[in-house]
């Protein structure tokens, strides 16, 4: 199959192109290389991919455009006839979207616009899409169901994300696209990005400098291990998803439709407090914390754990990596990286 992996720059984005070219798939990766973070770990994850692609003789061609130029997008569609679409793409960060938040609608919005038009008229036979665990917003009953609704948002990121579960149905009900949303819980993993809690935290312990934990440390996270979300994004994107015969519309459940659209959460299946996170870090570093414990920042939801159980029957398949060896993967890759 030949298939676009939008943000193939990123990092959820680089670990599907790259599983996708190790099972011989033609890949197209599209992404702009933007500064959000150190653009060089970007280009590193790129070159990353062209071995792959001549270790395993898989074709592989990357697209350096923005997401939200609707005339980039479409001429990347008329140039590959692609049996499949994966949008990982998208400008991430909860604190960015406090001060920036037009990147979120460029990006997030906008490009995905530009995304499921191009899918439309091409007649893809599949959109798969990265939504987030943040969806579930103000809701306070765990472990999240994709059953249940998620219309309070706690941050602009999580309003945006939600706009693509909407946009896509809208699609598919329309348009017969068929589309599956993914909400992603709190992926980590080697190539990680640098803004994120276990990068920080690693980079921090490892130079002797005091980390800070929010909610003093008391917030309970779904990790999710990247090989893992990756696992469940190729298996998804290969069973194309099909109206559900016995949706009601008097009675209708998000999680599906009459129209060929579904949302799934992927998640650890193994939550634990952030505390517990550290403790892994800490062990697989052999140095010790020095933490300062500040209050709960704005817009985090306390308790962050998943119902796998659709994903599961979908798929076959539920996360099974333990956080101990996911966060040992990661800081040894990290020491690796950067010569620690």
């Amino acid at each position: 199959m030949k298939t676009l992996v939008t943000g193939a720059a990123g990092f959820i984005g680089f670990h599907t192109a790259l599983k996708l070219l190790r099972r011989g798939d033609a890949v197209v990766g599209f992404d702009n290389v933007n500064g959000y973070y150190d653009p060089a770990l970007k280009e590193a994850r790129l070159a990353e991919l062209d071995k792959a692609a001549r270790k395993t003789g898989a074709e592989f061609a990357f697209v350096r455009a923005n997401l939200a130029d609707a005339t980039a997008v479409e001429d990347c569609f008329a140039r590959h006839a692609f049996d499949r679409v994966i949008n990982l793409a998208a400008q991430a960060g909860v604190r960015h979207s406090f001060e920036q938040p037009r990147d979120y609608v460029d990006s997030n919005v906008m490009g995905f616009l530009n995304i499921v038009e191009s899918c439309r008229r091409s007649k893809v036979a599949h959109l798969t899409y990265a939504s987030t665990s943040s969806v579930y917003g103000a809701n306070t009953t765990t472990p999240y169901s994709e059953h249940r609704g998620v219309d309070h948002p706690l941050q602009f990121y999580a309003a945006t994300k939600r706009m693509n579960e909407l946009t896509a149905h809208a699609y598919s009900h329309l348009f017969g696209l068929p589309t599956t949303g993914l909400r992603f819980f709190s992926v980590y993993g080697p190539w990680g990005r640098p803004d994120m809690a276990l990068f920080t935290f690693t980079r921090k312990i490892l130079a002797g400098e005091p980390i800070q934990l929010f909610n003093r440390g008391e917030h309970t996270r779904d990790f999710t291990y990247v090989d893992d979300i990756v696992e469940g994004v190729v298996r998804a994107g290969d069973q194309i998803a099909a109206p559900n015969p016995a949706w009601d519309a008097a009675r209708p459940d998000p999680q599906s439709s009459d129209a060929p659209f579904r949302v799934l959460n992927i998640g650890g299946g193994n939550p634990m407090k952030l505390w517990d996170y550290v403790a892994a870090i800490e062990e697989a570093a052999g140095r010790k914390a020095v933490v300062e414990l500040l209050p709960l920042q704005p817009g985090d939801a306390i308790d962050n754990v998943a119902d796998t159980s659709e994903l599961e029957k979908a798929t076959g398949f539920r996360p099974t990596t333990p956080v101990r060896v996911g966060v040992k993967a990661f800081v040894d890759w990290y020491r690796g990286y950067y010569g620690v």
